[in-house]
């Protein structure tokens, strides 16, 4: 009885036209308006009649049949036939089921509303036996129509609810519980953009398939039917789950619903019989799930064999046609019956030669070994696809009925599979992995058999749609799980008296890899295949392999390099992502390097029809799987192979050279042109590999620097906007991984490093070739963009020895770019300028400064918030250089920096201070700068003078706001950075209590320690002390940084107690700092402070004068430490105005603090030698 309707949008889109004259259903449809209502025999047999012939017609061939037709001929055959005439208003809700079915029309609100209406009476007042049509017409009318049901939801799924009635367990009719659970599935299914059931009917109907779930059989119900009511409540879960995030509050529903979808996924499953839990909990370790036994399974089959026979009534779903294609569709999946001893023997096994079973022999393409030593011709079949001996013991009825019994079985199984992975999609993660025991199976222990999860299903199930809905369950599982696999980690110690849930879960994540290269091999679909390889890149993505013994990813990379050469275009787009996912994760990792550093000779033939089982190519590549000689490693890494490495040459023929072969129909290039290569999706694949090889180990990729570039250039030049746009990303790449091999903390050699003179070749070649057109390529600004990343990356070095005119080309591009109508375009330029104003060629030339900052303050006002971000960045760069040009050039750079524009740039940055705070935070570092660059003769001009103290007070109210850690970070900063200027009067200006009294608030009562930190490190900067201001000014300083040394250990966040030690060692610095600049009027504060917290005082600064540098920001030297505290001691008792006997307190304070850090430190520091 079970139905599938199509879309609610495919019928929309139909034009309405009115039947023609000589069509059927017209002439019916006349005839149903021209007869009238009555009780009489003639009545009941012409509409019957009509009723018949309306049923018969087959509707697909006729388009002019239009929703407003069906719609008013079912109104008007409700209207003819009255309740008590049973047998009419069983053949007219057969009408209805029909027509809607046949002509997949969703009838409009008014008709819904009367039909709907209609269909509740009549199950309220007909017989029970005209039930199980009503029911499915009333399915047929709230198919797509749930939101405009919500005035009958009280008579459906009320209390005393129509459908939970009919629906419950005590119901004896099960062809009318199906019935009424397929409705209410129905009912469930949501309307994108429309309001869903309330959250009360949502939960009923829940619960109530649930309990379908839950109890699904009675005595005399044959299997058949008793699946087509699993399906039907399956259907309504996935509905449910599917409309928005679920409110399972309680851990008892959702532990429900998870143990539900777990049993199901195991039904009809071959040779397994589990007894789920109840309730499944949150737990590490898995609960336990008895077995029945094998009588107990046999007796099972052979009773549902028996019931198939005893059906009370024949299924009105299909016609005999549509059974059979379902037949021959599910035939493939469901005529072999699975053995389990093939994966199981591989559970039992250890080491590596579960993933080397099939080596030793060659076998051809179509003839693979067995087990047991026979050959399987034609296809690879694991012993799980064997056909079992019992299947020819079925008569050819028998063997029919087994085979839909099994095909209906699966579809269980997927159905429980989608819903749980609907599930994962509508729960937080950190819920999810509660429950991961459950789902993903630990290694058997010795002798004990291994537990059912998810991967049984991937390994043994008999038909591919599950496997593959197993496997896309197993992948959202891991999708995003980074964090919580953080915490796996081998351990050597195997005598402990309890195994550490680190363990545990690196136990999972070695048998997730177990069993996925298990079936890897032994998989023969492809779209299986495919979901197999994407669910091995997900977990190479998450995996932490850095805490995990090697040799993981030796065998994935191993066992994914054939899969590069099948013939489907996805299979192989897969395999390429899976090798991307290994280089990229945790970059470098050494034994990616040495499998990177296996020469091309070691991988597969370039024959274009390698397959998995063709080991006659890959004997090679396999044997550093099998040798595990750790002398021949280090050979190898001391002595690397000049030949070009196997997944370098396996991307650039991808890439650049034509295919050899045809393969198979997913290839869908057009053109001359394009069908010479790959497939483009393959290409664009093997074009991100090389990109993230190059971010991820440069240093294996540089000796082929050229050669990478050419394939950059070349792709670069193609029609194909796609492979254009991911060779600009590889060539941005390449440039990166240079600059970041040549800045000054790189831990690559100078000797091993590319040379500039190879790297101004390289650029050289990329501006004489297509870059320049990409650039001017104003209809793929995606293009664009990249190629302005591209030259971005640069080498500051190589730009100095570019010919003059290509290095003007570039600036001036760049510059024109800036202008671009396209934000992307425009947001990329202005990066890129504010790149190159850091070039020391360029930063010290007034004129491409004073370009460079028009176009900076251009981009500062543009709509596109990316575009005003980017060009904040680039004005905090260009105010870095405004700085360092002061530093290096002195008064000449700045009179000849035009003061109009310097005025204009601090505008703008004092506005951009009130935007995101993905502006704010560069704008604020742009003000610090700009502030220390001010030379007195600006600060005196009337026409800066309030500007200046608008962007003072923007950098004030930055700090005291509740911006992010970054943005307040960025403005302690400035002003520590606007405290050097010496021409900013900082004593005498109106706004300086408000600046210091700003930072002493944040380093008393910021959450974030880094903050803290930073205003710390500001409130040290003032270089004498009538910048700080009147005693009252200074003793609150004094005090409030006392106070924040005394609760540098108290915080809310766990993470913040990292910064702890930095925190109090920038307190002490600037303490002492104050000490050295203190006055007599001074004194008494410090006096009172060192009676009242003397010893807490005491303690932090012995620890900050002999604690290391690793805590300090500044790096200042123990000895330095010393000496500051020895500066504030003898300006201390130079005091002449303080008391003598007031001033030799305090100093045989500090004395004391002095000859303790000399007894803790030796004599090396000369300590005393200095105080003496």
């Amino acid at each position: 009885m079970g139905r599938v309707m199509a879309a609610e949008e495919g019928q929309r889109g139909r034009v309405t036209a009115y039947p023609q004259p000589d069509c059927d259903f017209h002439r019916f449809y006349s005839k149903l308006f021209t007869i009238r209502a009555s009780d009489d025999e003639n009545f009941k047999t012409e509409v019957n009649l009509v009723f018949d012939q309306l049923i018969s017609e087959n509707y697909l061939s006729d388009p002019t049949i239009s929703r407003e037709h069906v719609c008013s001929l079912l109104v008007q055959a409700c209207r003819l036939v009255q309740l008590n005439q049973e047998h009419l208003v069983n053949k007219m809700c057969q009408l209805i089921h029909h027509l809607l079915n046949r002509l997949q029309v969703t009838v409009d609100e008014q008709s819904l509303d009367l039909l709907l209406s209609y269909s509740i009476r009549a199950l309220q007042q007909c017989n029970s036996w005209t039930h199980v049509e009503i029911l499915q017409a009333v399915a047929a009318l709230v198919y797509g129509n749930g939101p405009r049901c919500q005035k009958f939801l009280p008579d459906l799924l009320g209390k005393e609810g129509i459908l939970l009635q009919l629906s419950a367990p005590t119901q004896p009719d099960v062809d009318l519980r199906r019935a009424a659970v397929y409705c209410m599935a129905n009912l469930c299914l949501g309307v994108p953009g429309q309001p869903y059931l309330d959250e009360q009917y949502k939960t009923v109907a829940l619960q109530t398939f649930l309990v379908v779930m839950r109890n699904p059989r009675t005595p005399d119900v044959d299997d058949v039917t008793v699946c087509k009511l699993l399906q039907n409540a399956l259907k309504g879960i996935h509905s449910i789950l599917n409309a928005g995030r679920i409110n399972l509050t309680q851990t008892d529903q959702l532990g429900n619903l998870l143990a539900v979808l777990k049993t199901y996924m195991f039904y009809g499953f071959p040779g397994v019989n589990i007894d789920v839990p109840a309730v499944l909990y949150p737990a590490p370790l898995p609960q336990y799930e008895g077995s029945s036994p094998t009588k107990e399974q046999l007796g099972g089959a052979t009773n549902s064999t028996k019931q198939v026979g005893h059906k009370k009534k024949k299924s009105r779903s299909k016609n005999k046609k549509e059974q059979l294609e379902d037949q021959r569709e599910e035939q493939k999946e469901t005529t072999q019956q699975e053995v389990l001893q093939g994966a199981d023997c591989g559970g039992q096994r250890g080491g590596d030669s579960t993933f080397n079973f099939l080596q030793g022999r060659n076998y051809s393409d179509k003839t693979v070994p067995s087990l047991d030593g026979k050959e399987l011709s034609n296809s690879f079949y694991p012993s799980w696809k064997k056909i079992n001996s019992s299947d020819s013991e079925y008569s050819d009825t028998e063997g029919g009925i087994q085979t839909r019994l099994r095909s209906l079985q699966a579809k269980v199984r997927q159905g429980a599979l989608s819903c749980f992975l609907s599930t994962i999609k509508s729960l937080e993660k950190k819920v999810l992995y509660g429950y991961w025991s459950s789902f993903i199976a630990d290694a058997p222990g010795i002798g004990s058999p291994q537990a059912v999860s998810l991967m049984t299903i991937a390994l043994k199930d008999p038909s591919p749609k599950v496997r593959a809905g197993a496997l896309q369950v197993l992948s959202a599982i891991l999708e995003g799980s980074k964090q919580f696999l953080s915490v796996a980690e081998d351990t050597n110690d195997h005598r402990r008296a309890f195994t550490p849930f680190s363990a545990t879960l690196a136990s999972n994540i070695r048998e997730l890899h177990r069993c996925l290269l298990i079936a890897l091999v032994a998989e023969s679909s492809p779209q299986t295949l495919t979901q197999i390889i994407k669910c091995l890149a997900n977990l190479v993505t998450n995996v932490p392999y850095n805490r995990l013994k090697p040799g993981l990813l030796t065998r994935v990379w191993n066992q994914i390099k054939p899969y590069n050469r099948r013939k489907d275009v996805n299979v192989r787009v897969c395999s390429l992502t899976l090798l991307g996912a290994i280089i990229s994760v945790q970059a470098p990792l050494p034994e990616v390097q040495l499998l990177l550093q296996q020469p091309s000779s070691s991988g597969l033939s370039n024959s274009g029809s390698g397959t998995p089982h063709r080991l006659s190519d890959s004997e090679s590549w396999r044997k550093p799987q099998q040798t595990g000689n750790r002398d021949g490693e280090k050979e190898n890494l001391e002595n690397p192979p000049f030949e070009l490495c196997w997944l370098i040459q396996l991307c650039v023929s991808i890439v650049t050279l034509p295919k050899q072969e045809p393969y198979s129909d997913s290839d869908t290039c057009t053109g001359a042109a394009s069908s010479m290569y790959e497939p483009s999706p393959v290409r664009v694949e093997a074009l991100q590999v090389l990109a993230l090889l190059v971010k991820g180990y440069f240093t294996m990729a540089q000796t082929n620097l050229l050669e990478l570039g050419e394939v950059a250039c070349k792709c670069m030049e193609e029609p194909d906007p796609s492979i254009q746009l991911h060779g600009a990303r590889l060539l941005e790449e390449i440039g990166s991984g240079i600059v970041q091999q040549h800045k000054l903390d790189s831990p690559t050699p100078f000797s091993d490093r590319v040379l500039v003179n190879q790297v101004v070749t390289f650029w050289s070649r990329m501006l004489n070739g297509p870059l320049p057109g990409a650039l001017q390529n104003d209809e793929h600004p995606t293009l664009q963009t990249s190629t302005c990343d591209a030259i971005s990356s640069i080498l500051p070095e190589a730009f100095n020895r570019l010919p003059n005119e290509k290095q003007i080309l570039c600036i001036t591009m760049l510059l024109g770019l800036n202008h671009s109508e396209h934000p992307l375009v425009k947001a990329a330029a202005v990066r890129a300028l504010g790149v190159y104003i850091l070039f020391p060629s360029l930063r010290q030339d007034v004129m491409f400064v004073a370009d460079t900052a028009n176009a900076i303050l251009t981009s500062l006002d543009d709509k596109s918030l990316n575009v005003r971000t980017k060009a904040a960045w680039s004005l905090g760069n260009l105010t870095d250089t405004l700085i360092a040009n002061m530093e290096s050039m002195g008064l000449g750079f700045q009179e000849e920096f035009s003061d109009v524009l310097l005025l204009k740039m601090l505008k703008s940055a004092t506005h951009a201070s009130n935007d995101k705070d993905k502006v704010k935070s560069n704008a604020v570092r742009a003000l610090g700068n700009l502030l220390h660059f001010l030379q007195p003769h600006h600060i005196s001009k009337p026409q800066f003078k309030a500007s200046i103290e608008e962007s003072i007070q923007a950098l004030i109210r930055t700090v005291q706001s509740d911006a992010t850690m970054k943005v307040r970070w960025n403005a302690c900063y400035a002003l520590g950075n606007m405290f050097k200027n010496p021409a900013i009067p900082l004593d005498s200006a109106p706004w300086a209590a408000q600046a210091f009294s700003a930072l002493t608030s944040v380093v008393k009562t910021c959450k974030n320690f880094k903050v803290r930190i930073k205003s710390a490190m500001a409130l040290s900067i003032p270089d004498s002390r009538e910048r700080y201001g009147d005693s009252k000014q200074f003793s609150e300083i004094w005090n409030a940084l006392v106070l924040a040394l005394e609760k540098s250990e108290e915080t809310e966040d766990f993470l913040e107690f990292k910064y702890c030690a930095s925190l109090r060692t920038q307190i002490c610095q600037t303490l002492l700092h104050l000490l050295h600049l203190i006055s007599a009027e001074d004194h008494p504060c410090i006096s009172k402070t060192v009676s009242e917290k003397g010893d807490l005082i005491r303690t932090f600064v012995q620890r900050f004068l002999t604690s290391g540098v690793e805590a300090d920001e500044t790096r200042t030297d123990p000895q330095d430490r010393v000496r500051m505290l020895q500066k504030a001691f003898q300006h201390l008792r130079s005091l002449q105005e303080v008391p003598l006997e007031e001033r030799e307190w305090v100093a045989k304070y500090l004395d004391e603090i002095l000859k303790h850090c000399a007894e803790s430190t030796g004599p090396q520091t000369g300590v005393k030698d200095t105080r003496e």
